[in-house]
């Protein structure tokens, strides 16, 4: 199968189905904002390293988190109770140390300069958001993400302390219930995500539900400096 390429004049993508069986759906192109969200909205996001080709995903099986579905744990509710959380306070630090921090059988990153300043754009366009975890005042965890109508769609997380970016997750699922959000899409399968409670369901299935989703947007705000 001969994967499509996309070119600048258009920010189109080809239908999440025509994916291979790898889950890639086109490559080339840019990041250009418009083009990043357009790919959200269509299920589809960017994953590619410095050097590599742009490329462009719709894995299958996908995975979600179904907010009710969350496990908190004893233990980790009683470790959140250590951290103070901020949302949209530092998303250029928060994107920072989740390009920055190692990471298991991942010697470089796949949040380069170039996406991480399209993500600048659409944080300032109110589109995409951070939770941040505050230990003594130092910003020890976090996550981020772009939001498309009823559906917060998880991008990458980190922590310099033990449950630092787990509490950031708990946070934000509570805050995501309730301003009546559907479900976190995961993106790809992970056993980490997976034993928070995360499910895998088929591509097909979460266009549908994303679909929805979208329909319908949420009016709240994001600047909530204490919980």
């Amino acid at each position: 199968m001969q994967i499509p390429k996309l070119y600048n004049d258009t920010f189109e993508f080809p239908h999440p189905n025509s994916a291979n069986e790898d889950g890639i759906v086109a490559w080339g192109g840019d990041l250009h904002p418009s083009r990043l969200l357009n790919a959200y909205k269509n299920g589809i996001f960017p994953w590619n390293s410095k050097n590599d080709p742009l490329l462009w995903w719709s894995p299958n099986p996908r995975l979600i988190m179904e907010l009710d579905n969350f496990k908190l744990r004893k233990s980790l509710k009683k470790s959140m109770k250590k951290f103070t959380y901020k949302f949209d306070t530092n998303f250029s630090e928060v994107l920072y140390h989740c390009s920055s921090i190692p990471r298991n059988d991942q010697t470089g990153t796949w949040l380069h300069n170039h996406l991480k300043q399209s993500f600048e754009v659409l944080h300032e366009a109110g589109i995409a958001h951070c939770v941040e975890s505050y230990l003594d005042g130092k910003l020890v965890g976090g996550l981020y993400g772009i939001v498309v109508g009823k559906v917060f769609c998880g991008e990458s997380m980190f922590a310099h302390v033990s449950d630092a970016s787990k509490s950031a997750y708990a946070i934000l699922i509570k805050h995501l219930k309730m301003w009546g959000y559907d479900f976190i899409d995961c993106q790809v399968p992970t056993e980490h995500l997976k034993s928070l409670g995360a499910i895998e369901i088929s591509r097909d299935e979460f266009l549908i539900r994303l679909n929805n989703s979208k329909i319908d947007t949420i009016s709240h705000d994001w600047k909530i400096n204490f919980v």
